[in-house]
């Protein structure tokens, strides 16, 4: 297995303004982000995700995603699905303020007080499947086992933590030519260089070697594994020689 960059979960939160939840997924990834569980997450931005943000489009396909939502039409996890695969988890704030029998916020401009409720339960429970996606039922940043209304209260008081992105997430992509068409590959360059360090020469049987790790991080059709497997044998024979001579 390639050593890859800590393992965090990446909030995917709705971008839509017309709606009272709209605002509350987005004011509530973020308090999960600078205060609740700053350590282990990383925001995905939507707009970019779509428009082909390739940091944010590897992070998905590696790392758990959690889809926020303002309502039934969820964009952010059909969005998430269509281009890196089905969020690990998913949330719709209008379902989760029913579940809880809470207000319905009223204002998207500037959120009421049901509003700022609906903040609070959306980031507790985003919190909660963060945790339960790292096997986690503690914060490492307070290094103790404490509730999760305490992590709360303390976070607020701790200073600002700027929220990270997943487009400096640290994992590397390199493209593909194959058949003729460009293809991202989720942490290539690390595979490579692995490869490199272990001595591996360009051949066949490297190159089968190369498809079957490329596969653990990146979904390949059976169909087209051999065109896979020739664009694989085709690159890493280029890569070597640049990483000697870069060496």
């Amino acid at each position: 297995m390639v050593d890859l960059p800590k393992k965090k979960v990446g909030i995917v939160a709705c971008s839509g303004e017309e709606l009272p939840e709209g605002t509350v997924t987005r004011l509530a990834a973020l308090k999960v982000l600078e205060k609740l569980r700053p350590a282990e997450t990383v925001t995905i931005c939507l707009p970019l995700f779509l428009a082909g943000g390739e940091g944010d489009r590897a992070f998905a396909r590696f790392y758990p995603t959690i889809a926020v939502d303002g309502c039934e039409q969820r964009c952010a996890a059909r969005g998430t699905e269509m281009y890196s695969g089905k969020p690990a988890a998913s949330i719709i704030v209008t379902d989760l303020v029913d579940q809880y029998r809470l207000e319905r916020p009223q204002s998207a401009r500037r959120l009421d007080a049901a509003g700022l409720r609906a903040v609070d339960m959306t980031a507790e429970r985003i919190a909660e499947l963060v945790d339960e996606l790292l096997g986690k039922k503690c914060s490492r940043r307070l290094g103790k086992f404490i509730p999760l209304e305490e992590v709360a209260h303390a976070g607020e008081q701790d200073e600002p933590v700027e929220a990270t992105c997943a487009c400096g997430s640290g994992i590397p992509v390199r493209m593909l030519l194959v058949n003729g068409e460009k293809v991202t590959i989720v942490a290539l360059p690390l595979i490579f260089d692995q490869f490199r360090e272990a001595g591996k020469q360009p051949s066949d049987q490297t190159a089968q070697e190369l498809l079957e790790t490329v596969k653990i991080y990146n979904p390949i059709p059976a169909k087209a594994e051999p065109a896979y497997l020739a664009a694989l044998q085709r690159e890493f024979a280029v890569y070597a020689p640049e990483k000697e001579t870069a060496g």
